[in-house]
């Protein structure tokens, strides 16, 4: 055999092994590019379930603060003095049922 042979054959098993390796490198891409795209949305839904959570919570907490004013008001100490206490005021008639 001639040089100019044997470096083809050298030539070859190198395109060969480097094509082998940029196939092999373009797999392992691919997978990895799969399984973050699948993260990702596996991180979109919790947000999206974590901001309606949110939602929830704070709709809780407006309806506590209105209680907590409601509880600091007139209106309810006047009620509680009524129906806890039997309170009443001086020109109110109250009627009993007969037992």
């Amino acid at each position: 055999m001639s040089k100019k042979s044997v470096g083809r054959k050298k030539n070859g098993a190198g395109r060969i092994s480097f094509l082998c390796i940029g196939v092999f490198l373009v797999l392992v891409l691919s997978v990895q590019m799969v399984r973050l795209y699948q993260k990702n949305e596996a991180l979109i839904q919790e947000e999206q379930s974590k901001q309606e959570e949110l939602q929830q919570q704070q709709q809780r907490q407006e309806e506590l603060s209105e209680q907590e004013q409601y509880i600091q008001s007139d209106e309810y100490k006047e009620k509680v003095a009524k129906d806890k206490l039997g309170l009443v005021y001086d020109n109110e008639i109250i009627f009993r049922e007969k037992e």
